[in-house]
């Protein structure tokens, strides 16, 4: 077993305030990596008892990494993000684990450069999320990345869990 990205010290160029996020999103982009790539093509879309399927959980990780990082930036969201979330909901049978983990590898990767770069000074910046303009700052939105993140791969987990553990049933009982 591993030692967990929190225990092994500081990431360069990682402001002391914003590393408990940055070191739960190398986490979860370890164990993403390790739960997607046990999973088979034709597993990656399986709803088992209607959870949302790996692939959906890879989709959406990246997609919202993507979207938290432009309230961060003060901006709102644009058409093809808001294309892009309602796509995350279909599955993508032609998309790869593989194809998927380079996307949310790219995702985690800005989200640490937007950390790494990010003074102290700006943290508690008002931004405004969504159609309602809900209210928050820069540091909570870096945070709820790395929640979020860190949520969606925990059901990664789970759901990868169980799909392999049904394929593994399922060619027991085959004749």
């Amino acid at each position: 077993m591993s030692t967990e990205a929190w225990l092994e010290g500081p990431l360069e160029g990682v402001p002391k305030l914003l590393m408990p996020a940055a070191h739960a999103l190398v986490q979860a982009r370890r164990e993403l990596h390790d739960a997607a790539q046990s999973v088979g093509q034709d597993e990656l879309w399986q709803r088992p008892g209607g959870a949302a399927a790996v692939g959906f959980h890879l989709l959406h990780i990246a997609g919202a990494i993507d979207r938290l990082l432009t309230y961060a930036r003060g901006e709102q969201l644009n058409d093809a993000q808001r294309d892009a979330l309602r796509a995350e909901t279909q599955p993508q049978p032609n998309a790869t684990a593989s194809e998927l983990l380079a996307a949310v590898d790219a995702a985690i990767e800005r989200a640490l450069d937007v950390i790494r770069s990010t003074p102290d000074s700006q943290l508690l910046e008002p931004r405004a999320v969504g159609r309602k303009q809900l209210p928050t700052n820069v540091i909570g939105l870096l945070f709820h990345i790395a929640e979020h993140t860190a949520r969606h791969t925990g059901q990664t987990i789970a759901t990868s869990k169980v799909v392999r553990a049904s394929a593994r049933e399922a060619s027991e009982v085959a004749p």
